[in-house]
């Protein structure tokens, strides 16, 4: 009897106590803890170096027998593509939190995390940057391992750059535990003009070609530039002072942006949006195309536009198909049919020759010329199931595709005998 009476009054005592702290906890956990750099570290990295090897490439750029090729958030590999048998490595532009380029007269417009930064490229071997839009793109976080939770992020401090796994112990009020953040996602491999040529001309500019995966592309003297809601439009006539003149508010989840002729095709997970550009600086809103929640790129060619609808964690839905959309009526698109896939991702198109990347299943290549039969029993003309593919750029009989393993080119001028012309593969 006496041993019950010690322990009760040991637990009253003990609660008296731990209600005295005012509620306070102490925690111990596993998290991804931030690495950071400054703004002012951010914004005095851009810099050209010698060659990398690829290691983690995003998406491809081609311009005046140049390919550019993102290194996932860190910077961009020139590639010397002038015999694409033989592409030469040259230089790496290192621009710290890049996901997309475009280019237009020797300038190249790339990200940097929160950051637009023009940089002067004209000659390859002594680049210079000319002029940054601070402040224009949400704030992105780096993938980090979602077993652990996400520790604090000071804004105040910089840019997350990378995470450090490692135990924290911390103070808090009370048990809550804390949300994971959200940050604004880029899909990896995450704009291409139709015409399958090298980059068009408009007056006396000239600007490259992008893949479907792209959110930066320009015409005139405007940059537009995607996010997740929110269309931007950039004024870049000068240098001196590139600004935004109107942001537009779009809609969720938007994804890729994709130009043809005086028209924007915004592809996201819920549908295609279609905008007028005849004034590049006031894009109007002309229709729209709604399918299931889907990562979703497009690409147009004549009175039609292919978009892949891919399934997976981060696009919400399990169909993994090629819709084909009639669009000779701008403001009425209209479905003519969908066809089974993989697991598509980006994909071209060049004189009815439509190149899909269907994730494990590999390169696939159409006769798109009826649209009501694309099939691979019927008008498929070569499949290369060897590599996982994401994104491509058809110019000139020349097919540039990256996969997980590198980058491919393809001679498909003769389209009975496509061969592989070269690769660079990835070095970890």
């Amino acid at each position: 009897m006496k041993n019950i009476l010690k322990s009760i009054f040991y637990i009253f005592i003990t609660t008296i106590l731990l209600s005295s702290c005012d509620d306070q906890i102490i925690e111990t956990y596993m998290a991804n803890v931030p690495i950071y750099i400054t703004y002012e570290e951010l914004r005095s990295s851009v810099h050209s170096e010698t060659a990398r090897n690829l290691e983690n490439p995003g998406k491809i750029y081609f311009y005046e027998n140049y390919l550019f090729v993102n290194e996932y958030l860190d910077g961009i590999h020139v590639i010397d593509n002038s015999d694409p048998s033989s592409p030469q490595n040259i230089a790496f532009i290192n621009i710290p939190g890049n996901v997309d380029i475009s280019i237009k007269d020797d300038i190249l417009y790339a990200d940097s995390y929160i950051d637009l930064v023009a940089i002067d490229i004209a000659d390859i071997n002594s680049i210079a940057e000319v002029s940054r839009l601070e402040d224009l793109f949400p704030y992105i976080l780096p993938p980090y391992d979602e077993n652990y939770r996400v520790d604090e992020i000071d804004y105040e401090k910089g840019v997350v750059v990378d995470w450090e796994l490692k135990k924290v112990t911390r103070e808090v009020e009370e048990r809550i535990y804390p949300v994971y953040p959200w940050y604004e996602s880029v899909d990896y491999m995450l704009s291409s003009y139709s015409n399958g040529t090298a980059g068009y001309s408009s007056g006396a500019s000239s600007f490259g070609v992008g893949g479907s995966m792209a959110r930066f592309t320009a015409k005139d003297d405007v940059l537009y530039t995607i996010d997740s809601y929110s269309l931007k439009v950039i004024d870049i006539a000068s240098l001196d002072n590139i600004y935004v003149t109107k942001t537009l508010n779009i809609g969720w989840n938007i994804e890729t942006l994709f130009p043809s002729g005086n028209h924007l095709f915004i592809g996201s997970q819920s549908g295609m949006l279609i905008y007028d550009i005849s004034n590049p600086y006031n894009p109007v809103y002309v229709s729209d195309y709604w399918h299931i929640t889907s990562c979703d790129p497009v690409v147009v060619e004549g009175d039609y536009a292919y978009v892949t609808l891919r399934s997976g964690n981060l696009c919400g839905e399990t169909s993994d198909q090629l819709d084909v959309i009639d669009i000779s009526n701008l403001k009425e698109p209209t479905l003519v049919r969908s066809y089974a896939m993989t697991e598509p991702y980006g994909l071209g198109i060049d004189n009815s020759v439509l190149f899909i990347c269907d994730g494990s299943a590999g390169l696939k290549i159409y006769d798109a010329s009826d649209v009501d039969n694309i099939t691979d029993t019927d008008n498929i003309i070569a499949r290369f199931p060897d590599i996982q593919t994401y994104d491509v750029i058809p110019v000139n009989g020349v097919l540039m595709l990256i996969g997980d393993d590198g980058l491919y080119q393809y001679d498909y001028s003769d389209l009975t005998n496509i061969q592989l012309l070269s690769s660079i593969t990835i070095t970890n």
